[in-house]
């Protein structure tokens, strides 16, 4: 390791600015899971018209 290795946690400004920096990870929103849950019931719907046409 170098001799002018600085800690960057030992900078407490430096700690301050990476504790209050938004976490851009976090901030990303989520996908919506409507094509989800469109796609489940197309499927049940599908299931159960076809077990209906064989049993019927």
């Amino acid at each position: 390791m170098s001799e002018n290795y600085t800690d960057p946690s030992g900078n407490t400004a430096q700690f301050r600015a990476f504790v209050e920096s938004p976490d851009t990870a976090a901030a990303a929103e989520a996908p919506s899971r409507l094509p989800l849950f469109v796609g489940i019931g197309v499927a049940v719907v599908v299931v159960a018209l076809v077990a209906w046409l064989a049993l019927g």
